[in-house]
């Protein structure tokens, strides 16, 4: 697969993924800030502007907005992250025009009028409710205030009810004019897409944007790392575990041993966690392990929703499973179906246009290149049993591992949880 890339001469980066005998165009215009560029002031802005873009600009109504995108059999989203936001579209190809104008419009002309700000707020607010009401979501917001603490990344990307609540619509501008300009925005497209059509549109749309100074990262430090236990008491039917480490950041030279490490111990049905805590135990309906990646820091997550009589079971087991990895590497045959999980698993995701542009403007946006499927192959081909124990050993270490724990009596749990905690190497 070979993407096509081009830049403007005011900065702004253009990637198109085409594909073969599609009749679609997945598009994406890229804004390079997030949550981890916010103050804790101003926590939750990013999420808020995410919002407020659609409520209306200076050409168009939110009505009307909606309708150009959704008239035309399209359809229309966005998202934020700690790092990036995302305004994306699909489209039948002969509509990718008309796409790429309301997306940049909504981008660059966005109203930000105080009656929207206020109705937006109250739905934001309704929004954190939502997730303190779900113990699974509340739960990594409690971890990784633990991993990241006093840190833009330890912080709720919705922000709290009090940081939007004191939000204000100059905050909110300042933070557009900061970041909502060509020198932080990336156009990706895939499907029925050519370079030469989206430098044109891009082109038409950003060639007057302004050129802001490059943003300072605040890399975590991680030293910053005081508390290795938190728990919340809450009436729930389950209790949900994170139990974590600190891990490698995008593009380190062992991300695809982690990867697999993931998938070993609990990325799918036929992984360790899962056959040992639910399938063997019964301990939980619900177990998994994720990698989270920034620039400088990253993650290993093991996430659980275990029976409230049994969470120091669960967290025991969860542990031993760690431990035996670090002390013995996985069979060949045992690293041969990760491997063979993890690819199929990105080939399959990549068979739609809107996951290929996904791919590509997220890799654009967060390595300044576009990453390729063969080299993933070729990385993850090379990967041996040693590895994932030399990543695991390095990794899986008592005085590096967290956990944060929601459930109706954690927190008359809390030096047993401790005691395990310590039982690592």
């Amino acid at each position: 697969m070979k993407y096509e890339t081009a830049k403007l001469p005011n900065g702004v980066r253009v990637v198109a993924a085409p594909l073969a005998g599609r009749k679609s165009a997945a598009l994406g215009i890229w804004v390079h800030a997030g949550g981890r560029d916010e103050s804790e002031k101003l926590n939750g802005v990013a999420h808020f502007l995410e919002h407020l873009v659609f409520k209306g600009t200076s050409r168009r109504t939110a009505k009307e907005i909606k309708e150009a995108i959704e008239g035309v059999g399209g359809s229309l989203n966005a998202f934020t992250s700690e790092e990036y936001t995302c305004f994306l579209s699909k489209t039948s190809e002969r509509h990718l025009d008309q796409a790429f104008d309301v997306l940049s419009d909504m981008t660059l002309n966005a109203l930000l009028e105080p009656k929207d700000i206020e109705k937006e707020r109250a739905v934001i607010m309704e929004e954190i409710k939502m997730t303190q009401d779900l113990p699974s979501e509340l739960v990594e917001e409690v971890f990784s205030e633990l991993i990241w603490p006093g840190h833009a990344l330890g912080r709720p990307l919705a922000g709290t009810l009090q940081s939007v609540g004191a939000l204000k619509r100059e905050g909110i501008q300042n933070f557009k004019s900061e970041f909502y300009n060509s020198h932080f925005i990336t156009v990706a497209a895939s499907g029925a897409v050519s370079l030469e059509r989206l430098l044109a549109l891009a082109d038409r749309a950003f060639s007057k944007t302004g050129r802001a100074p490059k943003k300072r990262l605040d890399s975590f430090k991680s030293g910053r790392s005081g508390r290795r236990l938190k728990v919340l008491s809450k009436k729930t039917e389950q209790t949900h575990l994170v139990l974590g480490v600190h891990a490698q950041a995008k593009e380190h030279p062992d991300q695809y041993a982690l990867d697999l490490l993931s998938v070993i111990l609990g990325g799918n049905m036929s992984s360790r966690l899962f056959n040992e805590v639910r399938e063997e135990k019964g301990l939980a309906y619900d177990i998994g392990s994720t990698v989270r990646r920034y620039h400088d820091t990253g993650a290993f997550m093991v996430s659980a929703g275990v029976d409230n009589r049994k969470p120091e079971e669960a967290l025991r087991t969860i542990l031993s499973e760690l431990k035996k990895i670090t002390r013995e590497p996985p069979p060949k045959d045992e690293l041969r179906r990760a491997k063979e999980f993890y690819t199929g698993q990105m080939e399959l995701g990549l068979e739609s246009a809107m996951s290929h542009m996904l791919w590509v403007g997220e890799s654009m946006v967060c390595l300044g290149r576009c990453k390729t499927p063969g080299e993933v192959l070729e990385r993850v081909a090379k990967i041996t049993s040693g590895d994932i124990r030399r990543v695991a050993r390095g990794i899986f270490k008592s005085d590096r591992c967290y956990l944060a724990a929601v459930g109706p009596r954690v927190d008359k749990m809390q030096k047993n949880f401790s005691k395990l905690l310590s039982d690592l190497p």
